[in-house]
């Protein structure tokens, strides 16, 4: 007769809240910090790992723990078409018998029993859970920090990029204004060197093209430096203009303090201080337009001239041999050279080098019609004229500078003789020239009918005569 053992084993399943799904997840997420299926995933990682080693549990609670583990992977338990258990398997029946006791909960509630099981007869579940939960918060501001640093780069980036861009268009900009500038004056000076290109290298189009390539880089050069010093000028007048007006409103506001002062109630002093008031603010204005009158010479301005230097030297010293333009200046003497305006020309040119050592140079225009149109060269001693230097010195030799010149064709003090001789502008200043290392050239454009002085000066030099080469002409 065959026996049949049969095992009653009643497994009391973990209490857990009726609620809905939705209540048990909120619920265990606040009170976890994490998703409940996280914190299932964990709980059983943590116990296949750990049961056996750092945990020890009861028969009883081995079965809870797997019927909730069935309960979530397969749902309730439906014995129809469960499997046949073996005679003798008799933890497969207990098995089987915690999961049926589970009846109808569900798949949330069953992993909720689970966490809770495994959290009451585990203390060290909770810590482990703290712990993986640091690290994910850890990692998690490590992915935060390093977002913001890929987001700042790629701002950063981004910026450089638009600067770089922004930079580009503002050099393009620039560029074009240079080269409206650059283009402006050489239309109007094209001619002009053109012409002078062509005496210095007759039949020789490509030097002429260099020649004139580089006195048109020149004379944009001296125009920027020109409009820098015009700049500083006009901000130098608006300054002394703004502390002008300044002064003429304390002036003013001192007359109204005085006013103030009197008796209110005496209308005869009031008027005598409010007569008092436009009288002196008359004056005022008559001595201003005395002023702005005295400082008309009754000359029109006259233009900067245009200066360079070139190369060559030996074969400008030649052809200005073969033309007679050749001088000496002898020790202390300064040499004048009378070029009077041609009334069919606008502009005069020049050029001039030396052998061996420097010269002073300077050009002055004097506001006189010429008897004649002859170009005549005058010869004086140091002692017969002084010289004002404004520049450097060249040899090693001594020279005296004269403050107090009397010479109104250096630019000096024109109020002494100023009723015996012509008025005279100063065009290029007179200093020393190192003209024998290089040629120096220049032109300018007529301020008028009269002459134009070129001294070439070697009153410094008490010792060494010089030899002058030279060139003026005219151009259209």
């Amino acid at each position: 007769m065959t026996s049949k053992i049969e095992t009653t084993f009643k497994v009391n399943p973990e209490k857990v809240p009726l609620e809905t799904d939705q209540g048990i997840l909120e619920s265990e997420e606040r009170k976890w910090g994490l998703p409940l299926k996280e914190v299932y995933k964990h709980g059983l990682s943590f116990y296949k790992d750990k049961e056996g080693k750092a945990m020890h549990l009861s028969y009883e609670d081995k079965l809870k723990l797997v019927a909730y583990t069935q309960q979530i992977a397969h749902g309730p338990l439906n014995v129809n078409s469960a499997p046949p258990l073996g005679v003798l398997d008799v933890i497969g029946r207990d098995r089987r018998g915690a999961w049926q006791a589970l009846g109808q909960m569900s798949q949330f509630q069953a992993m909720a029993g689970f966490v809770h099981t495994l959290d009451r007869l585990c203390p060290l579940f909770k810590p482990y859970l703290e712990a993986i939960l640091k690290d994910l918060e850890a990692k998690k501001q490590q992915d935060l920090k390093r977002q913001e640093e890929e987001r700042a780069h790629i701002e950063l980036q981004n910026r450089i990029e638009l600067e770089k861009q922004k930079q580009q268009s503002t050099k393009l900009t620039e560029e074009q204004q240079v080269q409206r500038i650059k283009d402006a004056l050489n239309a109007q000076t094209y001619d002009q060197f053109l012409e002078y290109a062509q005496q210095q290298f007759p039949g020789n189009f490509d030097q002429q093209a260099v020649l004139i390539r580089q006195l048109q880089d020149q004379h944009y050069q001296q125009y920027i430096q020109q409009l820098a010093v015009d700049k500083r000028l006009a901000n130098s007048n608006i300054k002394n203009k703004e502390d002008s007006d300044k002064d003429n409103d304390n002036s003013l506001v001192e007359i109204d303090d005085n006013l103030n002062r009197d008796d209110a109630g005496d209308d005869v002093d009031n008027k005598s201080m409010q007569t008092l008031e436009k009288t002196q603010i008359s004056h005022y204005n008559e001595e201003s337009k005395d002023e702005e009158d005295s400082d008309d010479d009754g000359f029109p301005a006259v233009e900067e001239a245009r200066m360079w230097t070139r190369g060559e030297i030996s074969s400008f010293k030649e052809s200005a041999r073969m033309g007679n333009g050749r001088l000496r200046v002898g020790q202390g003497e300064t040499i004048t050279i009378r070029v009077p305006t041609h009334p069919r020309a606008r502009c005069i040119c020049w050029e001039f080098a030396s052998d061996n050592y420097d010269l002073g140079f300077g050009l002055y225009f004097e506001w006189r019609k010429s008897l004649t149109s002859e170009v005549t060269i005058h010869v004086s001693d140091s002692d017969e004229e002084d010289v004002e230097y404004d520049g450097y010195g060249g040899d090693d030799e001594e020279f005296t500078i004269q403050e107090n010149s009397t010479d109104p064709e250096i630019g000096g003090d024109q109020r002494a003789e100023s009723h015996s001789r012509p008025p005279v502008s100063q065009v290029v200043p007179l200093y020393r020239r190192d003209c024998h290392t290089e040629v120096y050239a220049g032109s300018h454009t007529y301020p008028g009918e009269g002459v134009y002085l070129l001294k070439f000066d070697n009153s410094y030099s008490l010792w060494r005569s010089k030899t002058l080469y030279y060139k003026v002409y005219y151009t259209q």
